[in-house]
Order: C-alpha cells, then sequence, then structure tokens
C-alpha cells in the first residue's frame, strides 16, 4: 500500500455497517483507483461481504477488532478502549499507517478518540466539526456541527480562523466572509459569548473578513462563506437544513404523482427536477472533517446509504491529496495569539 492512498475506515461504525462501509468503498475506488484501505472491524461480518466485492477485496485490509462503539455509548465509556474498531483505526492514523480515518459511528466518541489520539494543533483549544453545505450562489462553510455543544468567546472565535482557513482552500475564496450564526443582525442581539466572539475576530490582528451576525433565514442566501455556531446551534441547524430539502424533493414527487397535467409534462422538466433533487440531496454533502487535529479524521452520517458513505471517503481522499492539515497548522501558527491576547486582556477575553 506505499504507494497509494491509505484511509482508514470504522468498518462498525453506523447504522448499517458493515454491509453499507464495504458498498460505499465499491463506489469510491471506481473515481479513486489510487485508494486503499485498513477496515477494522469484526472479520466474521466483513469477509463474507468482501467476496460479493472482489474490487474492495482487492484494495483493502481487514484487520480485526474485538468490540465496536456503539450509538448508545458515552464518549466517558469508550475513549480508552483500545479493542474498539473506531480507536484502532484513529490509531492507525496517528501512526503512519493511514493518511485519514473515515467513521460513522458515534460522534461524542469519535470526536473524543480523536482529540485524545491525534491530539488538537498547537494554538487550538478544541477541534470542530465542518463541513461544506450549498447555498442559492454556490457552497459555503459551516462549524460546529455538534463536537461542542457548550461553548465560550474565544472557542466560538479559533473556530471561525479555522472556518476561514478552510473556505480559503476548499472552496479557492480568497478573502471568505465570515459571520456568527446568530437571532438578529444587531451588535447587541444574541448570547454574551456570541458577542464577545465578534469582537475578537473584529480584531485587525485576527485578519478576517468578520460581517457580523447571520440570521437562520439567511444561511440559504449566499450571502456569507463561513458560519460560526457552538456545537448545539450547529447541529440542529444542519439537520433542519437537512429535513427541509428532503421535504422539498418529497413535496415535489407527491405533487406530481397527484396531478395528471404534471405528470403529462413531466418529460420537458424531467432534467431541471433532478437538477434539483440533485442540488438538495444531503447525501451528495456528506463526510464533515473534525478541523484542528494534528491528523485527518472525518465524520459520515451515521444513517447514510452507500452513495453517502463513498462521498465522505472521496472528501477524505482530496483533503489528504491537499495536504490540508499541514495547511491549517501553518496558518493557525500564523496568526499571532500572544499579541491578541495581550490587546484583549482589557476586553475581559482571551484567545
Amino acid at each position: 500500500m506505499s504507494d497509494n492512498l491509505v484511509i482508514s475506515i470504522d468498518a462498525m461504525g453506523g447504522d448499517n455497517s458493515p454491509r453499507v462501509v464495504i458498498e460505499g468503498i465499491n463506489i469510491a475506488i471506481k473515481h479513486n483507483p489510487d485508494l486503499r484501505f485498513l477496515l477494522f472491524g469484526d472479520e466474521a461480518q466483513i469477509n463474507p461481504l468482501l467476496k460479493q466485492y472482489s474490487k474492495v477485496a482487492k484494495v483493502s485490509k481487514v484487520i480485526h477488532s474485538p468490540e465496536r462503539v456503539k450509538n448508545e455509548d458515552k464518549p466517558s465509556q469508550v475513549i480508552r478502549n483500545r479493542n474498539t474498531s473506531m480507536y484502532m483505526a484513529i490509531d492507525a492514523v496517528r501512526s503512519g499507517r493511514a493518511k485519514a480515518i473515515v467513521s460513522a459511528g458515534n460522534t461524542g466518541a469519535l470526536m473524543a478518540i480523536s482529540k485524545m489520539v491525534l491530539k488538537t494543533i498547537k494554538g487550538i483549544r478544541r477541534p470542530a466539526i465542518c463541513t461544506i453545505m450549498p447555498h442559492l450562489s454556490g457552497q459555503y462553510v459551516m462549524l460546529d456541527l455538534g463536537a461542542n455543544t457548550e461553548c465560550d468567546a474565544v472557542n466560538l472565535a479559533e473556530f471561525a480562523i479555522m472556518g476561514n482557513i478552510f473556505a480559503k482552500h476548499a472552496l479557492d475564496i480568497e478573502k471568505p466572509r465570515v459571520a456568527l450564526l446568530n437571532i438578529g443582525a444587531e451588535e447587541m442581539k444574541g448570547k454574551e459569548e456570541i458577542r464577545q466572539a465578534l469582537k475578537i475576530l473584529k480584531n485587525p490582528l485576527v485578519n478576517i473578513n468578520c460581517t457580523g451576525y447571520v440570521e437562520p433565514h439567511e444561511i440559504a442566501n449566499g450571502t456569507v462563506d463561513v458560519i460560526v455556531a457552538d456545537g448545539f446551534t450547529g447541529n440542529i441547524a444542519l439537520k433542519t437544513i437537512e429535513g427541509t430539502a428532503r421535504l422539498i424533493v418529497s413535496g415535489i414527487k407527491s405533487a406530481i404523482k397527484t396531478s395528471i397535467l404534471a405528470m403529462l409534462g413531466l418529460p420537458l422538466f424531467f432534467s431541471v427536477i433532478r437538477k434539483v433533487k440533485k442540488s438538495m440531496d444531503p447525501r451528495a454533502y456528506n463526510g464533515a472533517m473534525l478541523i484542528g487535529l494534528n491528523g485527518l479524521s472525518v465524520k459520515s452520517h451515521g444513517g447514510t446509504d452507500a452513495f453517502g458513505y463513498s462521498v465522505a471517503i472521496n472528501n477524505a481522499a482530496k483533503l489528504v491529496r491537499q495536504n490540508f492539515v499541514e495547511t491549517i497548522r501553518q496558518e493557525v501558527e500564523a496568526v499571532d495569539l500572544d499579541e491578541i491576547n495581550q490587546e484583549s486582556i482589557y476586553e475581559g477575553y482571551y484567545l
């Protein structure tokens, strides 16, 4: 595997593992023939599936793990259990055997184990879950999406710094517009930590194009490139967006089925409907990065299908090829946090 890009896979993570995992790999290798995989999980469940997918078997090595992290497990219960497929898959990145880890398992556990094993980049206190989503005129970056349910102003400011870097490289935007998700546009709106985070980001030393606040109904408008929130708010916003997308697609299907005129006109609008459905398909944006770590850890939706899992793998491979972790490290270290601290000390917040 030395001449190829190796991805570590938590084959037991997710609602329908390991079948969806193997099927997802089968789709991913069609577009990424140089990928190789370390599959961590129960050999008794994985090996029979590999017999059905010979192409996956040729590019994969199965490493048996006697245990798995369940969805209901608390991070504190599994964080030091080195016998789970999740822990072993993450440790493969730490040891250099793989360039990235992909898991559809327990989000809290993935974050906790990734942070403990891979460690955070110097200057970053907490990593965040970050993903790319579509808006009216393109795409935007959103974080945190569930890793940190409670955040202070410093955490939010760090997320903004990392999101800014992510947008520059992943979306090729020279000066991303960064905004904090809030209940209003006025400077005095929202919780104290959000207002303090805005003060930090307005500091010229941070050197971010911070446009202020963005309200939930403006997310899809395309007015900002990076949306920053605590993990609780961000996760709710993400799931609301995904649910709304499914509702719209389902509504279009139902309307067509119940209308004779719509069915007659379907051939004329089929390409348009297909384009709308594709742009709103949550699976097409699956695979969120745990940003801020000394290693690439990618979270797939637990209930995704094979196509969605393949997208998560593709995203992981793309970020590895861009040497993204090192880019984050270099740009974060370039921010003079000590100087910002000296100016901030009289304001009562610290970075």
